[in-house]
């Protein structure tokens, strides 16, 4: 299913604000968006979500973002969004939801409830990441360091907004499209746009890829780029799960991180040009059927 572009400049004459948003796709699964910053689990708590996947009544996004949620990469920040209008559409039969995400959050680090302004320590905090990222096998290692030997945590910084990212979420028989407008963003200093799609791990343990890559629980790795035409992650007994699919001008990654009382999510993410206007895709849940 896709959307006009003319959906994303006014998305629907009919449409009505509202706080939450529940859609059905089968007798156990289901999707819901909040307004606010509901689950407000873990590290994230206090920043929007978007799509939260339900498993028979029981919300499986644990400390994961949900699908279609925006985060921006600046020259000198990361921007998050912790405010946000929602509304829902029904239009020539067609479901959907927008949600207008402000862009006014910036990540800081801390070290025992103390905020790291300065240079030196958000240079150390930086390097680790690179790290990480780049030595697979000393991931548990750091992460359980940075976590919870030293209660290096996150803390997430109001700030003047960058703009506003409209995304609108139209539900299918088996899945949903997303499509996200930046034109109403600061471009100056934009380096990237991610567009996280993340549900928890508690749920999802299964990732496999159209190349015939079959990875279970912390074998999925940390932001990792996928191949193939594909990618899915499922339940263990393949009942249950999501598909992404490659698209034109934006990188798939797939990433897994848990840590008790901490960091709970796992997800299929896309990597993005910062000039990029808009960027549609679409999301096939498995195991699911319209009632």
């Amino acid at each position: 299913m896709s959307v006009n572009l003319t959906l994303i400049q006014k998305p629907c004459d009919n449409l009505q604000n509202v706080d939450v948003h529940t859609f059905p796709l089968s007798d156990s699964v289901f999707l819901r968006v909040y307004a606010s910053t509901e689950p407000r689990n873990l590290k994230i708590a206090e920043l929007q979500k978007g799509l939260i996947m339900g498993i028979d009544r029981t919300e499986a996004v644990g400390e994961g973002t949900g699908f279609g949620l925006p985060v921006l990469i600046y020259s000198d920040e990361t921007y998050f969004s912790g405010s946000s209008r929602l509304y829902a559409s029904y239009r020539d039969g067609c479901p959907s939801v927008v949600k207008e995400f402000a862009m006014d959050r910036v990540a800081r680090n801390n070290f025992r409830n103390v905020t790291l302004e300065n240079r030196a320590a958000r240079s150390f905090i930086e390097w680790l990441s690179d790290l990480y990222q780049a030595h697979p096998r000393l991931r548990p290692l750091i992460l359980k360091g940075l976590t919870g030997r030293i209660n290096i945590g996150k803390v997430f910084l109001k700030v003047p907004s960058k703009g506003i990212i409209t995304v609108i979420y139209s539900f299918g028989k088996s899945g949903i499209t997303v499509k996200a407008d930046f034109k109403k963003l600061e471009k100056s200093g934009l380096r990237k746009i991610f567009m996280l799609n993340e549900q928890g791990t508690e749920f999802f343990r299964r990732y496999t890829d159209s190349l015939g890559t079959e990875l279970l629980d912390d074998k999925i790795g940390a932001w990792d780029q996928t191949g193939g035409e594909w990618a899915c992650l499922q339940t263990l007994d393949g009942e249950i799960g999501f598909r992404l699919w490659r698209v034109k001008n934006g990188v798939l990654r797939r990433g897994r991180e848990f840590l008790e009382g901490s960091l709970d999510w796992v997800g299929l993410d896309y990597e993005i040009r910062g000039k990029t206007d808009v960027f549609q895709y679409v999301i096939d849940v498995l195991g699911s059927e319209a009632p």
